[in-house]
């Protein structure tokens, strides 16, 4: 459904994070926050010590791949 309001009638706040605009009853989400049902897993991050080596070592890569002239035809 597609909808030709500009919204131009503004926004009308009805709960925290969001509005509902005043011509079309279009909702907006004001506020984003991540939904994560209970019971997932966080996310594990690297120390940044290795994140760092890590990038360090796709960059050298990355050089290497790009020296040759067979990559570039």
């Amino acid at each position: 459904m597609r909808s030709t309001c500009a919204h131009r009638g503004g926004w009308a706040a009805r709960t925290r994070g969001e509005a509902r605009c005043r011509d079309c009853g279009t909702i907006r989400f004001t506020e984003y926050g991540a939904l994560r049902p209970p019971g997932l897993p966080h996310a594990a991050t690297l120390p940044r010590r290795t994140a760092i080596a890590a990038d360090r070592g796709a960059a050298q890569q990355m050089s290497r791949i790009a020296r040759r002239r067979a990559w570039w035809g």
